[in-house]
């Protein structure tokens, strides 16, 4: 059996959103490396509950790496140190025997800070109210082949729907630019024929809310592509860009 691991950890405390934080250092000792990441905060947090300490809040759900909720920076990069997975799938063996370790919320206006590593993502959800849905007639299931699609367009659809909308593409950039996110989003439906019905307006819309929410523009690093745990293309936001144009014509 692999001897357990020490750490020091930084992580960035912060009691609410109207009260300044500050990192605060913490040790744990003995941590299995197949420990996961949260897991391992899960045993620090034990160790403070014994204390009579406030534990760490960060946000969890799933564990599975399907939800996004985990959003930790970690050591300068969000998720971690490895390609395309989530902070919930992150193991401690990616972190050497006695290294230090910071932990951060994400960073950027459009998310503040609610408590600890927790920060409000709300901004997503209505820049998906903006738009980011179809309207069309609910009823019966249809058959698999009554609306044919090309395979590419499926396809990049499936690749684009993937975004599970964690805000790691915000957090990587140096400009907090949703455009990443944003532009999943808008290629998911404009690839479809189920989202034609909004499909004139929808561009329009949802870029009006990301920029009244207070994101920044893109800054062409191509960071977001980089850190996002699922990988969606930066190729999503040249067509979003279309799609913007093709709306500002329609309309």
């Amino acid at each position: 059996m692999e001897k357990g691991r020490n750490y020091t950890l930084h992580i960035w405390r912060q009691p609410s959103a109207k009260v300044k934080g500050k990192f605060k250092t913490y040790k744990v000792e003995n941590i299995s490396p197949g420990s996961s990441f949260l897991e391992m905060l899960d045993i620090l947090n034990n160790e403070l509950e014994q204390k009579g300490e406030d534990p760490v809040h960060f946000d969890h759900d799933c564990r599975e790496g399907i939800c996004g909720t985990c959003s930790l920076f970690i050591n300068g990069r969000p998720h971690g140190p490895e390609k395309e997975i989530t902070a919930c799938q992150l193991h401690m063996r990616s972190f050497p025997d006695g290294m230090d370790i910071t932990i951060e919320p994400w960073r950027a206006s459009a998310f503040p800070v609610i408590k600890d590593l927790v920060v409000d993502r709300s901004a997503f959800d209505r820049i998906m109210q903006a738009g980011g849905y179809v309207s069309i007639r609910t009823g019966g299931v249809p058959d698999a082949n009554a609306i044919p699609i090309p395979k590419e367009n499926a396809d990049l659809a499936m690749d684009a729907a993937q975004c599970i909308g964690c805000g790691a593409c915000v957090a990587a950039c140096k400009n907090a630019s949703a455009m990443l996110f944003v532009s999943a989003k808008i290629s998911q439906l404009s690839l479809l024929p189920q989202g034609d019905v909004e499909r004139s307006k929808r561009a329009k819309a949802m870029i009006k809310q990301m920029d009244d929410e207070g994101f920044g523009a893109c800054t062409n690093t191509g960071a977001c592509e980089a850190e996002c745990p699922k990988g969606i293309s930066l190729s999503n936001i040249a067509r979003m860009n279309r799609e913007f144009m093709r709306s500002a014509v329609v309309d």
